[in-house]
């Protein structure tokens, strides 16, 4: 049975026509998933479902009643509901406080928490989603803050349920538990909507599929089609899953870290004794789940954060707590893992962000002036050889999908031709398409005749640490626990390793 029928929208932004004529239809009880490259359409579409925005045309209709939705409250009171890419909480208030934030009660003007603390627990065990009410978004895993973002939407009793790439920040573990709770929320009469980049997810999920291109819809086809087919359709070629690594023997020395301890945000040592080598033409993956100390490891490498014992040198030259500028100016090209707070200045435009590590040096600056003709130049090179979409370069980067953002940090770093790469999760929230350019890029950084780059790839895909490294390191609980050649690699030997368990090398 149609719960949702959207016909004929279409969404522009300016003179892109992000959503041309979709028409979308969701079944009550099933897991629909969206299929795109970035900036295909998708999250325009459901932010209009959800009533983020007004279409320019089309219509609605919800349980077959045109609805005008003129806001996220209007969508609500409909029972659609969505859960954003970026999640939407408050980090210094409670579970309870988060999910009652801006609804009446009855007992207004007072929150009545009691009260909503003990729906919430109501919840939790329905839908086995659980989380302590009592508890600080700040004290919460990315996995739990999920469960926080979906019960908001079930307190709201909301029945149709939009996910943007809600498994980009969960681990493997944490993914398949969220996905069997959507799997049994929609046996009660739930809609879930999935947007998502992970075939291999959608196709174990979801009960239908609609893929987009451009922003038109290609088809909508049962959830059991093929992983290459659906590729096919996302970007209009095939797609390659399997990469080529030629042969080669490494070179000199490029990153060294000796004994290298750092502590995270919450004062204990993230970073223990880390020592390792990483070798010209050659890229060494860390595998490990998120939050085993990977992202302090990198801010340590980058110089973001505080190393509080032991020495890393890059190029021979020690670079142990050097200010970011210097140590990229020593040859260091650095992807952070989250590119919204360390890679990119939202609020800038597209050709400024290109220049943010070269902002003050020729040809793009003279003595204090920036050289605007220079800055244009660098950015339609850029944006042309990295593939980039943008309504224009002036644009605030903002503005820009996902996946285009993560372009824009690859496209400056790779354009500073480095001699040290560190690619944190480089493939984070990227379609297929993007997926497979970005390895490219890292795989023809490793075999450059001109210059080959060391690389260091952190990653909680093992698939991608497989298919890129030549040799794998595994960290657990801020320590490499295991290391072995690529050729050798046993995936169970890894995964047994990134649970702690102990691995024979």
């Amino acid at each position: 049975m149609s719960v949702v029928k959207m016909t004929g929208i279409v969404k522009r932004f300016g003179a892109v026509l992000a959503n041309d004529h979709v028409d979308l239809e969701l079944e009550a009880g099933e897991i629909h998933a969206l299929l795109g490259e970035n900036g295909a359409g998708k999250t325009t579409l459901m932010n209009v479902l959800s009533g983020l925005y007004a279409p320019d045309e089309g219509e609605i209709t919800v349980n077959g009643q045109r609805c005008h939705i003129d806001s996220p409250r209007k969508a609500l009171a409909l029972g659609i509901g969505m859960v954003h890419q970026h999640f939407m909480l408050a980090a210094p208030l409670t579970v309870a406080e988060n999910i009652v934030l801006g609804m009446k009660t009855s007992r207004s003007p007072l929150l009545g928490l009691a009260d909503a603390e003990a729906r919430i627990r109501q919840l939790s065990e329905k839908y086995h989603l659980q989380v302590d009410p009592k508890a600080y978004i700040w004290q919460l895993s990315a996995g739990e803050r999920q469960r926080v973002e979906i019960l908001k939407l079930l307190y709201r009793e909301a029945n149709i349920l939009i996910l943007d790439e809600p498994t980009a920040v969960l681990t493997p573990g944490e993914a398949g538990e969220m996905y069997q709770v959507l799997w049994e929320m929609t046996k009660q009469g739930h809609t879930v909507v999935l947007i998502s980049h992970k075939l291999e997810e959608v196709t174990a999920w979801a009960s239908r599929i609609t893929v987009l291109r451009d922003g038109r819809v290609v088809d909508t086809v049962k959830g059991n089609v093929g992983r290459p087919e659906l590729a096919r359709m996302m970007v209009g070629r095939e797609v390659l899953f399997q990469y080529e690594r030629t042969a080669q023997t490494p070179g000199e020395v490029v990153l060294s870290l000796q004994h290298v301890s750092a502590r995270g945000a919450k004062g204990t040592l993230a970073v223990q004794d880390v020592s390792l080598d990483v070798r010209r033409g050659e890229i060494v993956g860390i595998a490990g789940v998120a939050g085993n100390g990977q992202s302090e490891l990198t801010d340590a490498i980058a110089g973001l954060l505080h190393v509080e014992s032991g020495r890393i040198t890059l190029a021979g030259r020690d670079i142990t707590n050097g200010t970011p500028d210097s140590i990229t100016r020593q040859g260091l090209g650095y992807v952070p893992e989250d590119r919204q707070e360390t890679g990119l200045l939202l609020e800038m435009s597209v050709a400024e962000n290109l220049i943010l590590k070269e902002h003050d040096r020729a040809p793009f600056a003279r003595r204090s002036t920036l050289n605007a003709p220079a800055i244009r130049e660098n950015a339609e090179q850029l944006v042309q050889a990295y593939g980039i979409r943008v309504p224009a370069i002036t644009a605030p980067v903002d503005y820009l999908s996902g996946g285009n953002q993560q372009k824009v940090v690859l496209a400056r770093e790779f354009g500073l031709e480095p001699q040290l790469m560190v690619a944190a999760q480089p493939t984070r929230g990227l379609d297929v398409g993007a997926t497979e350019s970005v390895r490219k890029l890292l795989l023809e950084g490793r075999q450059s005749q001109r210059s080959p780059m060391a690389i260091l790839l952190i990653s909680t895909e093992l698939e991608e640490i497989l298919g890129l490294s030549d040799r794998i390191l595994v960290m657990f609980a801020g320590r490499i626990v295991y290391e072995v050649d690529a050729a050798r690699a046993d995936p169970e030997a890894i995964g047994l390793a990134m649970a702690g368990e102990d691995v024979v090398c």
